[in-house]
């Protein structure tokens, strides 16, 4: 999609520092970071929501999923704990319909997602 913010990331149009990057995904840090460590994992592939997943991308969300653990493990923060945070629609605080997997972490967070 020709005006998605993370299509043109995910295409290189936008220059972000990637810190993983496969056939399936990109992963870089949140531009508004909510807590010390935020991450986000996203798609190559447009896709809007994970409402509009299909049984064939069952491997992309595992690999979201895959790539989440992998950094929390790299960025020091998977012993201390962290969460994972997908946003499906308007309701459910989706900003960008494009996937993302949120990795938050770096601090004790309450169940509103702050750290406290």
């Amino acid at each position: 999609m020709k005006s998605c913010i993370f299509c043109k990331i995910a295409n290189k149009e936008i220059p972000v520092e990637l810190l993983h990057e496969d056939d399936l995904a990109v992963a870089f840090k949140d531009i508004k970071p909510i807590v010390p460590v935020h991450i986000l994992i996203i798609p190559k592939k447009h896709i809007e929501s994970i409402a509009d997943l299909t049984g064939k991308q069952e491997l992309l969300a595992g690999r979201m999923i895959m790539v989440a653990k992998k950094l929390a493990e790299k960025l020091g923060i998977a012993k201390s704990g962290y969460k994972l945070l997908f946003r499906v629609g308007r309701n459910g605080g989706q900003e960008v319909p494009h996937i993302h997997l949120h990795l938050l972490g770096g601090g004790r967070m309450s169940e509103n997602i702050r750290v406290v």
